[in-house]
Parts: structure tokens; sequence; C-alpha cells
């Protein structure tokens, strides 16, 4: 297992390489190239100059999240063939930079979405948070508006302005987009791309839906096993992975998190690993919380310990995290939380071990 922690360069991140660097047992960075447009290609140069800053730091840089699909390839525009093309140089570029893992999401328009971007919890720290309820008597246009508004003056990933500008349209292009239409476009864009990935040593991951479950009625398909395993099939090589998320596909109570990361880490196909707790409150309702939360709704001992005993090598990141102690920045995004996060798996990964290698203790 290779902790890591994702950063968004300096430009758009306040959080030193530095302070990264400190985090005990930390190793890696997952990092992108910000300032390309969605669907363009990303220049070998920004590529290096990226590295050179994270290694410089004493970290490693062998994780991208993400490059992201355009739009046009979710919806099967003819004008999708340039776009996969470009896709396949970025992935030519990052090889040649040395980044192994390349994560990527398929959620048409949104990508994870949030009613609250700064709850405040019982202990007094935020985090957030997402009511089904809220979402069904909001239009899109109005949760643009209020992210943007809570986004600390941060862009938020996923949710960048010159996206989401056009989202009326973006609504009406979809209406003809079913779950299977987009089995379709994802097994497009696979069969396009993963032979690049396979020449060039790239191992594709892709994000769950974040939640796992319809938004203001758009398809969506990286929901549960069942998809999940349809997935990797589209185009059945080791290239074509997963990027598991415990608090993405463990907000819907049917999706058993220890058994989903066991599995496809035993089969090679988990390629890299989020591994964040969440609290349900009821059905479509829950937030995110510490790691170590004793109310919490997810078992990060059962995950840990399975992905241990599936012998698993690749990045994990402990992803969202509170805000703490007076701490301001992106919203689940900030060092102290996750960094809680990152020493408290490394500290199960480390008793997982050591009993393994000598029970008796």
């Amino acid at each position: 297992m290779l902790m890591s922690f994702r950063w968004y360069g300096s430009k758009l991140d306040k959080i030193p390489l530095s302070y990264i660097r400190q985090i005990p047992g930390m190793k890696n960075v997952v990092s992108a190239i910000y300032h390309i447009p969605v669907g363009e290609v990303w220049p070998y140069e920004d590529i290096l100059a990226i590295k050179s800053q994270i290694e410089a730091a004493g970290l490693t840089f062998k994780t991208v999240e993400s490059v992201n699909v355009h739009e046009d390839i979710k919806l099967g525009l003819p004008s999708r063939d340039r776009y996969i093309e470009n896709y396949c140089i970025t992935l030519k570029n990052l090889a040649k930079a040395g980044v192994e893992v390349v994560c990527y999401n398929f959620m048409p328009v949104f990508d994870w979405t949030r009613t609250e971007l700064a709850k405040e919890l019982p202990d007094g720290s935020t985090a957030l948070f997402y009511n089904e309820k809220v979402i069904k008597g909001l239009e899109p246009a109005k949760l643009v508006a209020d992210m943007e508004k809570g986004a600390n003056g941060f862009e938020l990933p996923g949710w960048e302005k010159d996206r989401l500008a056009t989202i009326k349209k973006s609504f009406e292009l979809y209406q003809d987009v079913d779950e299977e239409k987009l089995f379709a476009n994802l097994k497009y864009f696979l069969a396009g791309v993963i032979p690049t990935a396979e020449e060039c040593g790239i191992k594709m991951a892709i994000h769950p839906d974040d939640p796992p479950w319809s938004v203001f009625g758009l398809p969506r398909i990286v929901t549960s096993k069942v998809n999940l395993e349809r997935i990797v099939k589209l185009v059945d090589s080791p290239a074509n992975g997963l990027a598991l998320c415990s608090g993405s596909l463990g907000a819907n109570p049917a999706n058993n998190m220890p058994e989903i990361f066991g599995h496809f880490a035993r089969t090679g196909r988990l390629h890299f690993a989020h591994v964040r707790n969440i609290k349900i409150y009821e059905p479509g309702v829950f937030s995110e919380v510490a790691h170590k939360a004793d109310d919490s709704s997810l078992d990060m001992y059962a995950i840990m310990k399975a992905l241990y005993d599936a012998d698993f090598t690749g990045p994990l990141r402990p992803d969202h995290g509170r805000m703490i102690w007076g701490e301001e920045g992106m919203p689940g995004y900030g060092l102290y939380d996750r960094a809680l996060g990152a020493v408290y798996l490394n500290g199960l990964w480390d008793a997982i071990d050591r009993c393994a290698k000598a029970p008796g203790i």
C-alpha cells in the first residue's frame, strides 16, 4: 500500500508540499494539471513541472486524479473521437513522466454532489453533507450557485465554472441518454484508450459515482458491485480497473465495502483506493466524519484488512476530511483531518501486518 495525499498544485492549493511531507508514513502525492481545459492534451513539460515540485519535496508522483473525460465522450457525440485521441496522447505523456495510475470518472454533468459544504457536526467540526430531499427541491443551476458560494473562494474539483456555465444545455443533451447508452459510451471510450494504456504501462481507474445513485434524473452507472464487474469486462484488460471509494459507494448500505474492496483487489482490478468514513442518518442522507468515528457507518478496520489480505500494493489516500481546529481551506480538502486520517489508516495497516506476521502478539 502506497499512502498518498491529494494536492491541487502550488497555484490552487494553500497546503505546502513541505507540510504534506511531514505526515508520518506519507509517500506519494496525487495531483493533476488544472489549467488545461477538459479534453485538451496535457503538455509533457507541464507534467514534468509538477513532478519536479513534488519530488523536490521528497515525495513521489505516480498517481493522477483526474484526467477528466470530456462531456462529448459521455454523450457519445461525433466529436468524441478527437477527445479520445487527445486523451491517449495525455496518457503517453504521463507515462513518460513516470505516472502509473490515472483516475477518472464517468458522471454526467456533475462530479461529486453535496447539499452542504460545511455542515456542523456534534464535535464542532464541519464536513461535506448530502440530503436527497434537498436535491429533489432544487434546480440544478441553484445547486451550482450554492456550491460556488460555499467553496471559500476555491474552484472545487469537478465543479469547474466553464464546464457548468452551460448546464441547461447539458441537461437537454442527456435527455436521450439512459444507463444502457451511458454504458455503451463508456465501452467506446475504454476501447479507444485501453490499448494505449496497455502500451505505455498506465492503469486506468474509474471512480464510483458520488453518491451512487441518480441525481436530478441523470443516469449513473458506477454504483454497485454488479455494475463494477460489468465495467471491468467492457474491455477485459488489467489496464481497465477501478478507483474504489468507500465514502462514495458506502453511501448506499447495500454496498458491502470490505467485500467489494477485497474482491477487486484479489482480481487485480483495484488500482487506487480512497478510504474515508461517513455517517448515514437515513436513506439518502449522510455526512462525512472522522476516520475513527464511534458512530460512523463504515468499518475502516475491515476495509483495510480486506486490502491487506488481498496483497494490495497500489496507492491509497484518506480522501475527504472535515475542517477542524479553525482551519480554512477548500471544503473537504484541508490538511489537518486528512493527515489524521492518513495516520489512522497507516496505524491500522501496521497493526494488521504485525498480527499477520506474529499472530501470538
